[in-house]
């Protein structure tokens, strides 16, 4: 169609044209493709005289030339604003003699995403182009449903499509509506319901072409005052609650139509409302930057760029907490960057003479034959460094690189790996509803995961978690019952026919003869199902089972039990030693109750035989609960029956 001439004006002395009809929410804004804007021009620079505030006839100088349909330049002084440039689609506008240009964009997608444009290592504030449809709540207050009174839809067309409540902050998928009605379940702002005279946007894409796949058309400035807004690079995301995340990169836009490929669908395991995922704050980065992580249980760290604690709650609710942060309009904060702008890794770089210490999420710069900004999100103190780059290309080798704040540092570009193709959108990785197929470098707290989770290390290589199972005993009184889980052989029995401890399951290498021994060697190999740290039982010379804590162990040489407790006085064995060969045991669970239940967590691909043993002869004395027991593949739960023995 014919561009509308009442919504432009054109300024003979300096050459302005401008767009002065209704804005994109108005009642009703125009939009022209530039070809359609170039013919116009070219209308009234034919014309005898002038009329009315378009100041252009013959007697002037000739405003536009058509290099192409979708490439015109505005000449002789002509030009147009950042407003007018929101009303113009399907192709580029130079003007300025080339200093200043608008370029195309055009996005193949489904008709309700939406997109957000990261440009010069921010997200673009004023996303304009989502939103063609705008107005006022008509209606009462403290309404669900929104009201119109000017509008006349067509039932059932906005279906699908987000509505976004300006007064209020809330937003929401459009369920139904008629001719001047929407229904949309609000949800992220300070009410989530309708007041008479709330504005709204509805984020259908701007100038779409259904028919032919196009959600969105629309002009974004790529040239400023001669230069190039970070050499015209784009990064168009779409992160909208409940739906798939997608992202796709123009790394210089050209004259013309620039092509975006950005679709997104309903998200089966992003279901949870927002608002209760808002209140999930437990789930924690323990570690903002390099993570040493044994995931695989193999004794030998694996690194990554976060430890997430993903507290009480399941790997899928994780996952949803996780786009939450990084959702469209976002205020959270991760690495130093927005969430919305946090994509993860793009790039690994190598260093040499490296001068202080760069700090994690904070940015990075560097100078020679590339300049760029990037936000560091792990470092490992020696010689690399991880980072998701801001503004300009990735650094070149010998490249200078240096940071300011906090502190200074600075090192020289050895080598650089591009990442970018590792990015996951989301950045967290994929959810299966049950497990999590993690993206490239993310670390979550080893105990958070199990054997179903899939994580990938900084080397880019895939690490399996190994079968953590945990197994309670359950029907206890806090504070009373004793509760001892030990080794069983499986056939053993004492005099009363009770399956009897093993006590011999693992016997001293080394002698015990100091006080505050920090370490047991064993001549055996520990068991690789025993827990990462609790209790074992050691025998000393006296004939006693002495109980020590310690919180870690690993085979070699020696096979040990390090890390022991030295505040309770059961690991001084000056007076009484404990040679070498005599007994040392599990003790799976060796605690006094203290709530109802008491467990433990360890590594299982088989089986192993237990026996449970409860006591207590105290307030409530019961007689003893002894049963076997047996830990496998899955977790399990034993109830210690209380037989009262008053």
């Amino acid at each position: 169609m014919a561009i509308d001439d009442t919504d432009w004006t054109i300024d003979r002395v300096s050459g302005n044209i401008r767009y002065i009809g209704d804005d994109h929410n108005g009642t009703s804004p125009t939009y022209a493709t530039v070809i359609q804007f170039h013919r116009w021009l070219q209308s009234l620079a034919d014309d005898a005289v002038a009329v009315g505030d378009d100041e252009l006839d013959i007697t002037n100088t000739n405003p536009s030339q058509r290099s192409t349909d979708n490439i015109i330049t505005l000449i002789n002084g002509y030009n147009i604003d950042d407003n007018a440039a929101e009303h113009l689609y399907d192709g580029s506008i130079i003007q300025d003699g080339g200093d200043t240009i608008y370029d195309g964009i055009v996005n193949f997608g489904n008709a309700g995403v939406i997109i957000q444009i990261i440009q010069d290592g921010d997200v673009i504030t004023d996303d304009w182009w989502n939103y063609s449809i705008g107005g006022t709540h008509t209606g009462a207050a403290d309404a669900s449903v929104l009201t119109d009174s000017s509008k006349s839809w067509t039932a059932d067309e906005l279906i699908g499509y987000f509505i976004y409540n300006i007064e209020d902050g809330s937003f929401g998928l459009i369920t139904d509506n008629d001719t001047t009605t929407v229904t949309a379940d609000l949800y992220g702002g300070t009410e989530n319901d309708w007041d008479n005279g709330d504005s709204y946007l509805i984020a259908k894409g701007l100038n779409q072409d259904l028919s032919s796949g196009i959600s969105h058309r629309f002009m974004i400035k790529v040239t400023t005052g001669g230069s190039d807004i970070d050499g015209r690079k784009l990064v168009a995301t779409t992160r909208r609650w409940g739906f798939t995340f997608s992202e796709f990169t123009i790394n210089a836009t050209n004259r013309g139509n620039n092509v975006l490929a950005l679709s997104d669908a309903s998200d089966i395991n992003n279901t949870t409302s927002y608002d209760t995922v808002d209140t999930w704050s437990t789930i924690t980065n323990l570690t903002e930057g390099y993570a040493s992580l044994d995931v695989n249980n193999d004794g030998s760290d694996e690194h990554y760029y976060s430890e997430w604690d993903i507290s009480t709650y399941t790997i899928n609710q994780f996952y949803e907490r996780m786009k939450y942060l990084t959702t469209d309009g976002s205020g959270e904060t991760l690495y130093g960057l927005s969430g919305e702008l946090f994509r993860g890794i793009t790039h690994e770089v190598t260093y040499s003479g490296l001068t202080g210490s760069f700090d994690e999420g904070y940015q990075i710069s560097w100078s020679g034959a590339s300049v760029g900004t990037g936000q560091v999100l792990a470092d490992n103190g020696t010689d690399t460094v991880w980072l998701q780059i801001l503004t300009g290309s990735a650094p070149s080798t010998s490249a200078s690189l240096s940071q300011s704040t906090p502190d200074a540092a600075s090192a020289t570009v050895s080598s650089v790996t591009d990442r970018s193709a590792t990015i996951a959108k989301p950045f967290i990785g994929i959810s299966t509803g049950n497990s999590l197929i993690g993206a490239y470098g993310v670390g979550v707290q080893v105990a958070d995961l199990t054997s179903n989770d899939k994580v990938k290390d900084l080397t880019d290589t895939t690490i399996n978690p190994p079968n953590y199972v945990q197994n309670t005993v359950s029907g206890l009184v806090s504070g009373e019952d004793r509760v001892l889980v030990c080794p069983w052989d499986g056939s053993s029995y004492d005099s009363n026919g009770d399956p009897a401890i093993q006590k011999d399951q693992l016997s001293l290498d080394t002698a015990l003869t100091t006080d505050n021994i920090t370490e047991v060697e064993v001549t055996e190999s520990i068991p690789s199902d025993t827990p990462s740290s609790g209790y074992i039982r050691v025998t000393d010379n006296d004939g006693f089972e002495r109980r020590l804590h310690y919180s870690n162990w690993e085979n070699g040489t020696p096979n040990r039990f390090y890390g022991i407790d030295t505040s309770d006085g059961n690991e001084d064995f000056g007076t009484v030693n404990a040679s070498a060969g005599n007994n040392v045991w599990i003790a799976y669970i060796d605690e006094l109750a203290s709530g109802t239940s008491a467990s433990f967590t360890s590594v299982q691909s088989g089986s192993r035989d237990l026996v449970v043993i409860v006591r207590d002869g105290g307030a409530t004395p019961i007689k003893q609960f002894i049963s076997a027991w047996s830990q496998g593949t899955s977790a399990s739960t034993i109830n210690a029956i209380r037989t009262t023995d008053e």
